[in-house]
């Protein structure tokens, strides 16, 4: 019986230290896997201070952009809105010098007329 005993006692002593590196194994693990967990939080917080710099760039470019866009738009019409003038400008200057060669040419033709009839 002591012998069984003895037996006994060897594999309870055996379960026990696989008990206790098992336990160390799953421990130590933990820790590995604790660490993962607080290096992804830590990049994750980065990534989400990221992502609030980048929403307030993006705000303030878009703002600046339509500020932009509606001034552009502004000299567009501005541009064209003198364009168109001007082209009136010329066509009315076109027809007035139009208008005055003819008016030249008819008092001219009045003035040599006159002269032919007092010779």
């Amino acid at each position: 019986m002591k012998s069984t005993m003895t037996q006994q006692a060897a594999a309870l002593q055996t379960y026990n230290n696989e008990l206790v590196k098992c336990i160390e194994d799953l421990c130590s693990k933990r820790e590995e896997l604790n660490r993962l967990i607080k290096q992804e939080e830590a990049e994750k917080e980065q990534l989400e201070h990221d992502i609030r710099v980048l929403s307030d760039k993006l705000s303030r470019v878009n703002e600046s952009l339509t500020q932009r866009l509606t001034t552009r738009a502004t000299y567009d019409r501005t541009i064209a809105e003198t364009e168109a003038a001007y082209t009136k400008i010329l066509e009315s200057s076109h027809s007035l010098l139009s208008v005055l060669k003819q008016e030249a040419e008819n008092l001219s033709r009045a003035t040599e007329l006159r002269r032919n009839h007092k010779t």
